[in-house]
């Protein structure tokens, strides 16, 4: 069953991690998908009170991420004393998957596969935009962060100014909210799902 979902999640080698398009007519004529415009900051608040693992129900558009971590049983790891970087899909990034792979990702007997999935998008240390910037220049462009799936997700500067998440089948993300502060660490809203190498 593990392998089924794994190579339900890779079927697709191309999942599109871009802005969506507006219209269908765009779609039809757009030769690639161009970057969204550069992230937003998240609008100063007051000091965070709450977890991340307690933030991601109340983050706009980010129902799937919340119950996928629910199903992977890592509340408790994003409840923990971190700090944490999150990297947080949208609802529409899930969307990509080929039909069925989410339905497959949320069986019980999947749960070592999904968690490995959801622990690509998070890295340890509270790292904001600006620091990650800071990193992606010091690495002469990239930064390579390791993730707590114990691979790598290549960080850059995307055209737009915003930050580009490479994942190992080179498929790209984009940092479309930056820096939402919670007391164990920082999450960034991403447009895109990022794909570890499973199995």
């Amino acid at each position: 069953m593990i392998a089924a979902a794994s190579g339900m999640v890779f079927a697709t080698g191309a999942i599109a991690q871009t802005a969506p398009v507006e219209t269908t007519a765009a779609r039809t004529a757009q030769a690639a998908p161009a970057a969204p415009a550069a992230a937003a900051p998240a609008a100063p608040t007051a000091a965070p009170t709450t977890t991340i693992a307690a933030a991601l129900p109340t983050l706009p558009n980010r129902a799937t991420l919340t119950k996928l971590v629910t199903a992977a049983k890592l509340q408790t790891t994003l409840a923990g004393p971190g700090p944490y970087t999150v990297f947080a899909p949208s609802d529409e990034a899930f969307t990509r998957l080929p039909a069925g792979a989410l339905d497959t990702l949320l069986k019980p007997e999947s749960a070592p596969t999904l968690a490995t999935i959801i622990k690509y998008h998070v890295v340890a240390g509270a790292i904001t935009s600006e620091q990650l910037k800071a990193q992606i220049t010091a690495g002469g462009g990239k930064a390579t962060l390791t993730t707590l799936a114990g691979q790598p997700l290549i960080a850059s500067v995307g055209p737009n100014g915003n930050i580009e998440l490479t994942d190992t089948a080179g498929i790209k993300a984009y940092v479309d909210t930056a820096d939402i502060k919670e007391t164990n660490g920082v999450v960034h809203l991403t447009n895109g799902m990022s794909v570890p190498k499973l199995g």
